[in-house]
């Protein structure tokens, strides 16, 4: 830190990688909340470094010297480094060399950080990471530092705002999912390639921190099972609601005995529940754990300001010198596959529309172990494919291990009465 000759005060000297929203974003909060900020660190908070690949000479970075080399953020002049460039590999070399030098990072990168986190945390390395996940809502710091004392036995999010969005205009409006994600993305919450968010690397990528945090097990993807939103019909969204839910992208981490849950897939919510009427991009996180029961957290989870948010209030935390270092790893955190899991599931099956086809499909379900819970059927959906009439039958399950439904829907889909592709959501119910 250095001395600033005006006022005789320490100031905490940032360099920050990146002008994108984010940055901006951060520039915009210290103009904004600069006494504020003052106050809360202890000392003013300033860029004095920006590198980016381009200048962006709309942006105004006050004195802030500019440079396209990230090299450049390492210099002695530079107190703590702000990387919010994205991706991995300059994303990664950025972090190491800072840390390496003993400088504390502050990242928003989720990607980088679910790829390599394991070789940064459990060391003496600062590195912030609160503006990782779901944007403005301070889920890592409840993790990290609130729920220390607790174990926590699951969590359940709504972490991808572009699913939810989407999910919420299919839902409230009608759109199909091409034109709800063309909207999107015209608002600037998809991208042009919207893959890593709609097919559910990004939520993944997100539950893995959380988990890790949760539970004091390593960072890894490679046993989180991943199902993205692309299979979800309009027909699906009307029909949760009749049955009175709402389907939502989430991400589920969850003890199971000696070991652990990970997975983000669409998934029927309650509409009564605490997180089935959050809509739009906003996020929301609730987390069980033994000592204080339920704690729901709701907001932001994406954008320039509230994400910006988040990286300042590890910032201060590091001016303040009470930054905690990341724990995590302490457990194995063997995994259970999702085909040892269980769930109730929503089931919308295309059938021919003939006497004896529902007592087909029931037996089936008995054979397996599943009982049927909830049952639509109406002779007004009937539809017609090569001349023969079908009709959706549309159930809710009781609750079954996903092997036994695995083997269940393969033996449906055999059935010469089922007239095309079963849909299986699973209903994510939660241990209030």
């Amino acid at each position: 830190m250095a001395i600033n000759s005006e006022s005789g005060q320490n100031v905490l000297r940032i360099g920050m990688a990146g002008l994108g929203t984010v940055a901006q974003g951060l520039l915009t909060l210290l103009n904004q909340n600069a006494e504020r900020i003052t106050r809360q660190a202890g000392m003013p908070i300033e860029v004095v470094r920006i590198a980016s690949r381009s200048r962006k000479p709309e942006i105004d970075i006050g004195d802030a010297v500019f440079d396209s080399d990230l090299e450049s953020l390492l210099d002695d002049d530079v107190d703590v480094v702000v990387e919010l460039i994205g991706g991995v590999d300059s994303a990664r070399e950025l972090i190491s060399s800072a840390l390496r030098q003993g400088k504390p990072i502050v990242t928003a990168n989720k990607a980088v950080l679910a790829s390599h986190g394991n070789d940064w945390f459990n060391g003496s390395a600062v590195l912030g990471i609160e503006a990782s996940v779901a944007g403005g809502i301070p889920i890592m710091s409840t993790l990290k530092n609130g729920l220390s004392g607790n174990s926590v036995d699951w969590l359940v999010g709504i972490i991808n705002g572009t699913c939810n969005y989407i999910l919420t205009a299919m839902d409230e409006q009608g759109s199909s999912f091409t034109d709800a994600l063309a909207k999107a993305q015209e608002l600037g919450y998809a991208e042009a390639d919207p893959g890593f968010d709609v097919d559910g690397v990004d939520a993944a990528q997100k539950l893995s921190l959380l988990a890790a945090l949760a539970f004091d097990i390593p960072i890894t993807l490679d046993d989180t099972y991943i199902e993205g939103i692309s299979g979800v019909t309009v027909e699906d969204l009307r029909y949760a609601r009749e049955l009175g839910f709402r389907i939502r992208h989430v991400g589920v981490a969850r003890r199971n005995g000696e070991k652990f849950e990970t997975r983000v897939h669409p998934a029927l919510i309650s509409a009564t529940d605490l997180i089935g009427d959050v809509s739009g991009v906003a996020n929301a996180v609730i987390v069980g754990a033994n000592a204080v029961g339920l704690i729901l957290l709701v907001g932001p989870g994406a954008g320039g300001l509230p994400t910006a948010s988040a990286v300042l209030g590890d910032l201060i935390e590091i001016a303040r010198g009470t930054y905690s270092r990341m724990r995590i790893g302490q457990n194995e955190g063997a995994r259970l596959p999702i085909v040892a899991t269980e769930s109730r599931y929503y089931l919308n099956i295309p059938a021919a529309d003939r006497p004896g086809v529902f007592g087909e499909i029931g037996d089936i379900l008995r054979q397996s172990g599943i009982s049927m819970e909830g049952v639509i059927q109406k002779q007004a959906a009937v539809r017609q494919t090569d001349g023969e009439p079908w009709v959706p039958i549309v159930m809710v399950t009781g609750r079954a291990v996903e092997a036994s439904m695995d083997d269940a829907l393969d033996r449906l889909s055999s059935l010469e009465s089922v007239r095309g592709r079963v849909r299986r959501i699973r209903v994510a119910d939660f241990d209030y």
